[in-house]
């Protein structure tokens, strides 16, 4: 059986090899367009790749996906975190777990899983074609048939598309019966300018609450925030941006995020603590005696923010101001007017419609013999390795049912 693989990403080449380990006697050829396979794993987590996170129940592992959650439910029953740890640990390539939760190779290189993949590929005899990039793909008497843009056409009998999110790969998808559900960024970061985040480049609090109300759509994350030179990134924000994408980009990335910089404190509570250093201190100045868990030049801009000068003394803190302060730290709000990027790390929502992929095999509902794998599915994961889990469960589920059939055709032809 000849098995073709378009996308020399993640799920092409965890779909591509599990094939050919499954089926030695598969004929299997992975396509990359460009000259560099594995660029996504290359540059992901800042060149440490994050392999994946330590989160082993599935029931859980799937509520960090705002697309894809339920189809991937039992896809990780098939193949989950634990699986891909022990995947890499049997190709000699250890893996770590941060405070956090997120895997990472021991090495803490990206080209350390690349080369991984690259020589397990090698090993299992895939012919991995590079600067091959694909014009066409039409199905025939039950086989495909596709033309490359050099003019070479190959045949497959069964075909895997793991193109990420590339528009080529949607519109192959399209072309052979699918229905692609409309694409917007996924992780990104806030773009805002505001006097109370000024020169606080680099600061970062955790954690913080956020809701971010976009029409008539509240989000709401809890976690670590950074202060950028172009407004806010970090976990909590990276989280909002990817469970309100589709939201955000219908509404261009106008937004408004409420902040709590101190979530583990009622406002009541607060108020006595505030209350208590205005009684025992009432001589010293309010902007330079942080009396909470924020970085002090943050405390600073917040109190001016609220009309305290810089001098003022906590004997002269009113009522009326107090508050303001309280609603400051525990409210403040703020407007996002547009987006940013995660570095390298860009994931979009949208892709092949979920109802027509069969996800205990990865197989098309709608055009038999073909498979898909990876971000070309309209699936996405928060950032802290969710969506390279998903790559490498729906490529392996994929390469899995692909070598299956062939062991069959093979008995088949025998008898």
């Amino acid at each position: 059986m000849k098995v073709v693989v378009i996308g020399g990403g993640a799920a092409g080449f965890f779909g591509a090899i599990t094939c050919a380990q499954t089926n030695c006697s598969a004929d299997v050829t992975l396509l990359e367009a460009s000259r560099q396979p594995l660029t996504k794993v290359l540059v992901s987590g800042g060149g440490r790749c994050n392999v994946t996170h330590a989160c082993f129940d599935p029931a859980i592992l799937v509520q960090n996906y705002p697309r894809g959650s339920k189809a991937l439910r039992g896809a990780f029953s098939q193949f989950q975190a634990k699986d891909t740890v022990e995947w890499f640990t049997a190709r000699n390539v250890k893996l770590k777990t941060e405070a956090d939760g997120r895997m990472f190779p021991i090495t803490d290189n990206s080209a350390t899983i690349a080369h991984c993949l690259i020589q397990q590929a090698q090993d299992a005899g895939i012919n991995v074609c590079l600067g091959a990039s694909v014009k066409s793909v039409i199905k025939k008497d039950g086989a495909f048939e596709i033309e490359l843009r050099s003019g070479e056409v190959l045949n497959a009998d069964r075909l895997l598309i793991a193109t990420g999110s590339n528009p080529q790969g949607y519109q192959i998808a399209k072309e052979l019966g699918h229905t692609i559900e409309p694409t917007a960024p996924s992780l990104f970061t806030f773009n805002l300018t505001d006097d109370r985040l000024e020169d606080l480049s680099g600061i970062a609090v955790d954690p913080v609450r956020l809701r971010l109300q976009v029409g008539d759509t509240k989000l709401e994350q809890t976690g670590a925030l950074l202060v950028t030179h172009w407004g806010l990134s970090g976990p909590a924000v990276l989280k909002l941006s990817a469970w309100g994408a589709r939201v955000l980009h219908e509404h261009r990335y106008q937004a408004t995020l409420v902040i709590n910089w101190l979530p583990k404190q009622n406002p009541e509570a607060l108020r006595q603590e505030l209350l208590a250093v205005k009684s025992q201190l009432p001589r010293r100045a309010i902007g330079s005696s942080c009396p909470v868990l924020l970085p002090r030049r943050l405390w600073e801009k917040l109190t001016a923010a609220v009309g305290i000068h810089k001098e003022a003394r906590w004997a002269e803190l009113s009522n009326k101001t107090l508050n303001l302060l309280i609603q400051e730290l525990t409210q403040g709000k703020y407007t996002v007017n547009g987006k940013g990027v995660f570095k390298e790390e860009f994931v979009t929502c949208g892709g092949v419609n979920l109802k027509e992929v069969n996800f205990k095999t990865m197989e098309s509902r709608c055009c038999p013999g073909l498979y898909l794998a990876g971000e070309v599915l309209d699936i996405d994961g928060v950032t802290g390795g969710f969506n390279f889990q998903s790559a490498w469960t729906t490529g392996y589920i994929a390469g899995q049912a692909i070598a299956r059939d062939s062991l069959v055709e093979l008995t088949e032809q025998r008898s």
